[in-house]
């Protein structure tokens, strides 16, 4: 058997080493103060109050994927901080509306988005728009 000098599980203290009997201590151990608080113990008091950083909606505003960026760069396509303001209030829309992939057609742009991630997937020019298919998306939003 190989022994790990990590915890059982990251970050709960007092789930310990195997005893030097190479076995862990069992209940009537740990009731009689040999071992540590129980693995429910650890736990529960790992999650019984959420962290504070868990409590407040993420509000970070709109992301690129690296793809996106690279897509952008190569079709010379850029937006104005007012675009952007645009972009952000129509992933809003579709989150609200449900939506998970949405098609956003933006003049002469089309952008993929995961709405959940706030995360432009894909960014496209009217040249590349050619083909006129768009697969795995769920929703549209017309800017």
């Amino acid at each position: 058997m190989v022994e790990s000098k990590s915890p059982i599980i990251g970050g709960l203290g007092g789930v310990g080493p195997a005893s030097p009997t190479g076995t862990r201590p069992t209940k009537g151990d740990q009731a009689s103060g040999l071992g540590g608080p129980s693995f429910g113990e650890v736990l529960g008091s790992q999650i019984a109050e959420p962290k504070p950083n868990n409590l407040a909606p993420k509000t970070e505003g709109l992301k690129f994927s690296q793809h996106a960026l690279e897509r952008m760069k190569m079709r010379g396509i850029s937006f104005k901080p007012e675009d952007m303001g645009k972009l952000n209030e129509a992933i809003d829309r579709a989150a609200q509306k449900g939506s998970r992939e949405t098609l956003v057609l933006m003049g002469d742009n089309a952008l993929i988005v995961s709405v959940k991630n706030k995360t432009v997937v894909t960014a496209m020019d009217r040249e590349a728009m050619k083909e006129k298919v768009f697969s795995n998306i769920d929703s549209t939003v017309i800017l």
